[in-house]
């Protein structure tokens, strides 16, 4: 690990790479900051960038987009209480009312040193532990691999949206569309219908920007294009962060770390909710929680620091496992297959150098996010005042020539509207694609991963099973057991949502005196 670490560092000091983490920086922080623009939008459009680049440049600039886009979320929550991304939602509680008092620049300062110290840290953590997690991950064989791909889906089908049943039955069509195509075991055509075009699978690009771009565009035309966003709350910045607020703040941003490091290796969970966890543990474990809500810094700094720390964990399961935790962790896998590179045990294996430069690719993305957002941010305030209506054909068009120019097939174009209007049916319903993305990602490997086992088991696949790889059977062991307690979880959200909406439509009721 010390060796591959040490190749993969000169890897690194290009001004190239640098370069473009620079431009996925700016980008993302751009896109993050306008309202309704998300960060999985704008990784999806600029997806098919990364294929035509070096891999230790196309994959730091979706990191670099990744990073800035997560950071330019808080901007237009702060300034105009409208979240960029959904991780900046927490940010709404605090960051308005201190922009009302006229400390806006305060607010996105100590929201970019607290995301630069979350991020930072937790990715140093990622750094010194990926290495004996990847080592674990090769003594895993084909019935462990199918055993944890099958808990890892539940978990995200279940963490991932509202509704369980709803995340299972997105899984399950994630699965048969991953069906599509050759058997991997066999190499026998199946559900292609006479389709020469999808005989070799549906391909991942299209689908991707198809399922996460085109719903959000569709989205922001149905909602109206707004017009320019009064630009008052940009006229009184306020001064800037002191070292003394910064201080205060250090004890809150190293919990929020800490919680958005934990979470982040759990597939699934993600920013927002650790956001939300973070914020949480602020209010709780401050001397005046009754000031959070009402423009306190340590608020901005809590719900920052923790959906930024997710950003380094995230990766663990992806590059040690294949597995990918997230919407976000599911767009770079679509880079790493298409840079021929397919994330888990052999990657670290056969190419552990190159693994361990783009760690450190987001160790300096931190310290160049750091430069260029503080000599930036007064520029990022501006892009909330910025026309949706000059955007969003802008948008369109780049995801219809990004799934075309990587194949340069017509059928694509096809495929990319088809799972648009998916997606869109899907986000109005209340169904998460994300567990189906994981199922088609998945679906393959768990398929192969299973047919070993059975070869392997020779006629008696349960007594391999459950005797001869007793790993395997304490992880399917406890699949029911978590399935029947995420499925109770979500029972009791719903319950508990209930009772709040039927509290609150009974005071709307009650006559004022």
């Amino acid at each position: 690990m010390w060796e591959s670490f040490l190749e993969g560092l000169p890897m690194v000091l290009r001004w190239d790479t640098f370069g473009m983490v620079s431009l996925g920086l700016i980008l993302g922080m751009i896109v993050g900051a306008l309202p309704g623009f998300t960060t999985i939008m704008a990784m999806a459009v600029l997806l098919p960038i990364s294929f035509f680049l070096d891999p230790m440049l196309g994959i730091p600039f979706l990191i670099g987009v990744y990073k800035g886009g997560i950071y330019g979320g808080s901007i237009p929550a702060i300034l105009v209480s409208m979240p960029g991304t959904g991780a900046a939602v927490a940010t709404t509680f605090d960051g308005p009312s201190l922009t009302k008092k006229g400390q806006s620049r305060k607010a996105m300062e100590i929201a970019l040193f607290a995301s630069v110290t979350g991020d930072f840290s937790s990715d140093i953590i990622t750094i010194l532990f990926i290495g004996p997690i990847a080592i674990l991950a090769m003594k895993i064989g084909p019935p462990e691999l199918a055993a944890i791909i099958l808990l890892s889906l539940i978990i995200i089908s279940a963490t991932t949206s509202g509704v369980f049943v709803k995340g299972l039955i997105m899984c399950c069509a994630g699965l048969f569309f991953a069906m599509i195509g050759q058997d991997p075991l066999g190499g026998m055509s199946r559900f292609t219908f006479g389709m020469f075009a999808i005989k070799s699978g549906i391909p991942l690009l299209p689908m991707l920007i198809g399922l996460f771009a085109i719903p959000e565009i569709l989205s922001a035309v149905e909602s109206g294009i707004s017009g320019f966003i009064d630009k008052k709350y940009l006229t009184r910045s306020g001064e800037r962060l002191t070292l003394k607020e910064f201080r205060s703040c250090l004890k809150t941003i190293f919990r929020s770390t800490g919680i958005g490091t934990t979470l982040g290796i759990i597939p699934g969970v993600g920013q927002v909710v650790s956001a939300f966890v973070g914020y949480a543990a602020a209010k709780n474990a401050s001397d005046h929680p009754e000031t959070f809500g009402k423009g306190e810094l340590e608020g901005v700094a809590a719900a920052e620091a923790a959906n930024n720390a997710v950003n380094g964990p995230t990766l663990v399961p992806l590059l040690t496992l294949g597995i990918p935790g997230d919407k976000i962790t599911a767009i770079l896998l679509g880079a790493f297959i298409a840079q021929g590179l397919r994330p888990g045990p052999q990657l670290f294996a056969e190419q552990g150098s190159l693994v361990y430069a783009l760690l450190i690719v987001m160790l300096v993305a931190n310290l160049l996010f750091l430069f260029l957002g503080y000599v930036l941010v007064p520029l990022f305030a501006k892009v909330v005042t910025i026309r949706k209506s000059a955007l969003l054909p802008l948008t369109a068009v780049f995801a219809f020539a990004g799934s075309y120019v990587y194949r340069s097939d017509p059928i694509d174009l096809l495929i990319l509207v088809f799972f648009g209007m998916f997606g869109y049916v899907a986000k109005k319903l209340s169904f998460d694609v994300t567990p189906m993305v994981m199922g088609y990602i998945l679906g393959p490997v768990l398929e192969y991963s299973f047919g070993q086992t059975v070869n392997l088991a020779r006629g008696d696949l349960l007594n391999y099973t459950f005797i001869e790889r007793p790993v395997t059977a304490v992880i399917l062991g406890l699949t029911p057991i978590m399935t029947a307690l995420l499925w109770w979880r979500t029972v009791k959200l719903r319950r508990k949502k209930a009772a709040i909406e039927s509290e609150q439509a009974g005071e709307k009721m009650i006559p004022a005196p």
